[in-house]
């Protein structure tokens, strides 16, 4: 009898800790399109146009060396917009323990990114710009919460915004 009794009860213990909850599962929200134009509209990331950047190098400034590429694809839309994609791949540092526009969530991070544009062979033509990504992260969310563009913010994203790609215009 006592046989079945630890047989049914290790049954139950197995069937119990099996439960799936998918309440606990956190949403990962980072994917972050930047499109660049001027103040005319033009793509500035199609280099077969006149006055765009011919290419671009992105360097990570918290990463561990001086030069520390990140990887961020150059895309194109249906209508023949460029676009950067970013996924990941910038070392992220804490912000600040408790962020200030939502405190008591999380807790908040950063990365930093030198973006170097080329529009010929003459290096004197190069312009450097800095990409900051804020990020949340609460137990539910990691996400994107807000974009600066050369420290001015481009973006930002409620923490109840639905998971998506983020999309963000610089004009120049």
């Amino acid at each position: 009898m006592m046989k079945y009794f630890w047989g049914i009860f290790v049954a139950v213990f197995a069937l119990i800790s099996c439960k799936n909850d998918d309440d606990s599962l956190q949403r990962i929200d980072q994917v972050l399109n930047v499109y660049m134009r001027n103040s005319a509209g033009q793509d500035l990331l199609n280099s077969k146009k006149t006055g765009s950047y011919t290419g671009f190098s992105v360097n990570d400034i918290f990463g561990t060396k001086d030069i520390a590429p990140v990887s961020i694809s150059l895309r194109m839309t249906t209508d023949s917009l460029f676009y950067m994609e970013y996924l990941a791949g910038a070392k992220r540092r804490r912000l600040d323990s408790i962020s200030p526009d939502q405190p008591g969530t999380g807790t908040s991070y950063h990365s930093k990114m030198q973006i170097t544009y080329t529009k010929s062979t003459n290096a004197s033509d190069n312009v450097i710009d800095t990409l900051e990504i804020q990020y949340r992260n609460t137990p539910t969310v990691f996400q994107v919460s807000k974009v600066l563009y050369n420290k001015v913010q481009v973006f930002s994203k409620d923490a109840d915004a639905p998971t998506s790609i983020n999309t963000v215009t610089i004009t120049k």
